[in-house]
């Protein structure tokens, strides 16, 4: 007769603990404020004055767009100016010998309100052509293109001699004030989210972890990859570099008295999970189990399991009413 010796499995005590839920996404470093600059006319770029990595201030010029008609129209509305101050200069020399001939008895009163007619004009013509060249100079200005705000110059995707549209990006600038943490979330977790939680958040690559804490959840969901936009501001930490890839682990909650298994125990966790525990006779027996629905490193068992069930952490081919040689493994960390 030959006797089959029992399997040996690694075993699990399963026992209440504290489990944080955390949600592990990947986000990017990003200026608090990015802006795309552009020209607000068409036209060949004649000469750029900042490059990537540049600081500037707002209101700083960033680039030339040629402007030869504008800059005509301008000088054209300089010399209307100067000849209607030239007119203005002497209808007011009229005027003023006219006045005092009066006075003399040597002009009539028409020959005043003549002359103050004249003087008025004239000063209507001077601001009219001011006017018109302030326009023109205005059109012109807006060939130079100015940073609209304090910040750093993070891209210049164009050269010199470049003719640019509207539509062209010039500069991408990333403003001095803070750095924020973007990740998109999908839309299932992003529901449990909410400003205010903590996180831990870690350099990709790199090992020493800081503190970050969820500023925004965005209320909208990206019709094409089904995320919801997440903001997070570092507390600590090192400089982020703009574009930089950082682990965060976003703390949900916490929750105490839980019960967590390996996720290799769980069988069918997509449908029915079930885990085996092994009784008092040490008979594998199967049984189902209720896990909650959160990509978490172990899975929490909301119903089916007690405090002190022996849990089969690698079914393999184990079946049920299997006789088996259990061995206890210490528990690894939870949630």
């Amino acid at each position: 007769m030959w006797v089959t010796r029992p399997p040996t499995v690694e075993i699990l005590v399963v026992r209440p603990s504290t489990v944080e839920r955390v949600l592990a996404v990947v986000g990017r470093a990003r200026p608090a404020d990015l802006l795309d600059v552009r020209s607000p006319n068409p036209g060949q770029v004649i000469r750029l004055l900042h490059d990537d990595g540049d600081r500037v201030a707002e209101g700083e010029p960033l680039a030339i767009i040629k402007a030869t008609v504008e800059e005509a129209q301008t000088d054209v509305g300089a010399a209307r100016v100067r000849a209607a101050r030239a007119e203005r200069q002497r209808a007011q020399l009229v005027f003023n010998r006219t006045r005092i001939l009066m006075e003399k008895g040597f002009a009539t009163r028409a020959a005043l309100d003549e002359a103050r007619a004249t003087l008025q004009a004239a000063e209507a013509n001077l601001d009219a052509a001011t006017a018109t060249m302030a326009g023109a100079a205005d059109l012109a200005g807006q060939f130079t293109v100015r940073a609209p705000m304090a910040g750093i110059v993070l891209l210049r995707p164009i050269d010199n001699g470049q003719v640019v549209l509207p539509t062209t990006t010039l500069f991408v600038l990333g403003s001095l004030q803070g750095t924020e943490i973007q990740a998109q979330v999908d839309e299932s977790y992003a529901d449990a989210l909410r400003p205010g939680l903590s996180a831990r958040a870690v350099l990709t690559g790199t090992e020493a972890p800081f503190a970050a804490r969820v500023t925004e959840v965005s209320p909208q969901v990206d019709s094409a990859t089904g995320g919801r936009l997440v903001k997070l501001a570092a507390l600590d930490g090192p400089a982020l570099a703009p574009g930089r890839s950082i682990d965060v682990s976003i703390v949900v909650d916490r929750r105490a008295n839980s019960l967590v298994v390996p996720r290799t125990a769980v069988i069918d966790a997509a449908t029915d999970p079930k885990v085996y525990v092994v009784d008092a006779d040490d008979i594998a027996r199967l049984r189902g189990v209720t896990i909650l629905r959160w990509p978490s490193l172990n899975a929490i068992v909301e119903s089916g399991l007690s405090p002190g069930d022996r849990i089969i952490v690698s079914p393999g081919k184990v079946r049920p009413g299997d006789h088996v040689r259990p061995r206890a493994i210490a528990a690894g960390p939870a949630g």
